[in-house]
Order: C-alpha cells, then sequence, then structure tokens
C-alpha cells in the first residue's frame, strides 16, 4: 500500500511538471542575467582570456552574452513600427548587422574591463511574460552606475532585448536614429549604412 502511494505521488508530481507553464519552470529574470553577466566578469579577469588576441576575446565574450540575448527581439522593438516595412531577408540581414555593430560598439569598452563590480538589485514584472533587472557597477573610484536590463520570456528562458544605461534605453536611442533615417530613405538604405559600419575597422 505504502509503494503504491509513493509511485501515485511520484507520478502526479511529473505530470505537474509536463503541464505546468514554462514561465514557472524557468529561471527568475534576476538570475538569467546575474548568471551569465557573472560569466563575463570572470571570464576577463581569467589570465589565459587575456592573453588571447582581439578577436578571440570578442568570439569567447560573444557566445556567452549570445546565451542571454535576443537579438531578433532587440531588433524589432528597436525598428518598432518601421519593422513592417522590411520584407523578410532584409529583417534577417537587419537582426545580424545590428547585432555586429552592437558588439563593434561595446567590445572596447567591455575588454577595458578592470576588475569593476557589478551588483544586482532587485527585479520587477513589467507585465506578463515581460521584466526589468535593476543593478549597478561599482567603479574604482566610487562611482555607482545604474545599468538595468529588460527582458521577456521566450520558450521558457528570459532574453535581454534591452539595457538601459544612467536611464538612457539602447533600444529607444537606436530607434530614435533608426526613425530618421527611415523618413526619407528606404530600408535598403539603412542595410547599407549598417554595411559600412559594421565593415569599418
Amino acid at each position: 500500500m505504502r509503494s503504491t502511494r509513493i509511485h501515485s505521488i511520484v507520478s502526479i508530481t511529473l505530470m505537474l511538471t509536463l503541464v505546468l507553464p514554462l514561465a514557472a519552470l524557468a529561471a527568475s529574470p534576476k538570475q538569467a542575467v546575474e548568471v551569465q553577466v557573472q560569466k563575463v566578469i570572470t571570464t576577463l579577469a581569467e589570465p589565459a582570456f587575456k592573453d588571447q588576441s582581439r578577436d578571440a576575446k570578442i568570439a569567447k565574450i560573444r557566445s556567452i552574452i549570445n546565451e542571454v540575448f535576443d537579438y531578433t527581439e532587440l531588433s524589432r522593438r528597436t525598428l518598432g513600427r518601421e519593422w513592417a516595412k522590411f520584407n523578410a531577408a532584409q529583417q534577417a540581414e537587419f537582426i545580424k548587422l545590428f547585432g555586429d555593430l552592437l558588439e563593434k560598439t561595446y567590445a572596447d569598452r567591455l575588454l577595458a574591463y578592470s576588475n569593476e563590480k557589478v551588483v544586482f538589485d532587485k527585479e520587477n514584472m513589467l507585465n506578463e511574460g515581460q521584466a526589468e533587472v535593476f543593478s549597478n557597477v561599482l567603479t574604482g573610484d566610487g562611482k555607482k552606475i545604474p545599468l538595468d536590463y529588460r527582458l521577456v520570456l521566450k520558450e521558457g528562458k528570459w532574453r535581454v532585448y534591452d539595457v538601459i544605461i544612467e536611464g538612457i534605453s539602447m533600444v529607444k536611442n537606436y530607434r530614435d536614429q533608426f526613425r530618421d533615417i527611415l523618413a526619407k530613405d528606404s530600408p535598403e538604405q539603412v542595410l547599407k549604412m549598417l554595411r559600412e559600419k559594421v565593415s569599418k575597422g
């Protein structure tokens, strides 16, 4: 009888696990970001990492960041209503080029890391399937720089689609730039501009 009851409990537990919403099984937004940020910080501090070439360093950091960043969501939100003006092929190219541009823009700053600390604060649910995580970068001279992340829940995983540095949203900043260009030019002109920026050394 006892054995039957135990098996029943195990069976019920397994069934509940299978039918629970993915949101309930996912790591919290804060955990999702904090784990990947700590991975980056640990990697940047490794002596073996510092001896690698710049390209090798960027490739390593990119592999970690890609585990938590959603470049498709980032691109779609950055273009906003202008996203619909791009056909499927143009959207795919925009996602690739925009990701490459962000990497070029922030790579040197990231590789200049010098033992700053990142302290995570709270998380705030914006609505169902969306959240914001708050943190601060503590510099060697005692400054505290607010660095926040906005995330969306996709396929059971929290993915970053925006970074807010000292109150300035990366998505909004670039959205305003692209909106000005698209007010007078076509999506192809935007892609041409991005290709040129990415190709520059």
